[in-house]
């Protein structure tokens, strides 16, 4: 099968059920009599841009990450202020509460503007790390996004 048709029938089964591991997705894909192994499960959600996100009850489900036609900067900002929670520089690097559910989201976000003070991210379910190659550079991220991200009072566990 080629990949194209293989996208647009992932694609349907995320939309259509909530699947949160790839087994499940590999499980459906062979039900449909689509023979698929582990790794290209991977590929095609790499390539896809799947992401985990919660759904109405708070449980992690896949989702397409969809590019909207929003100005990427205005995009990132919007989405500073919708899931961020809080950002705090340690030297090079900024580290980002999100709500829950909300880091990959977030993390992909800002991994497709490219800027040229990021080296890169990495994201988990409820937070990002932004690495940059020195204090100067995680600054200027941390300027741009901190006016965004409300800064609130963290609960103790």
């Amino acid at each position: 099968m080629k990949k194209e048709k293989r996208h647009a029938i992932i694609s349907q089964i995320i939309s259509e059920n909530s699947i949160a591991t790839q087994d499940q997705l590999l499980n459906i894909l062979q039900e449909q009599g689509i023979k698929v192994t582990q790794a290209t499960i991977s590929r095609d959600i790499r390539d896809m841009h799947i992401t985990k996100s919660p759904d109405f009850n708070g449980k992690l489900r896949f989702v397409v990450y969809h590019q909207d036609d929003r100005n990427p900067i205005q995009k990132l900002l919007d989405n500073a202020q919708i899931v961020g929670l809080s950002i705090t520089q340690v030297q090079f690097i900024n580290v980002i509460k999100t709500i829950k559910g909300s880091g990959n989201a977030f993390g992909a976000t800002i991994d497709e503007l490219k800027f040229p003070e990021v080296i890169g991210t990495i994201a988990g379910l409820d937070s990002v790390i932004v690495i940059s190659k020195d204090e100067a550079d995680a600054k200027k991220v941390y300027d741009v996004l901190s006016d965004y991200i409300n800064a609130k009072e963290l609960e103790p566990l």
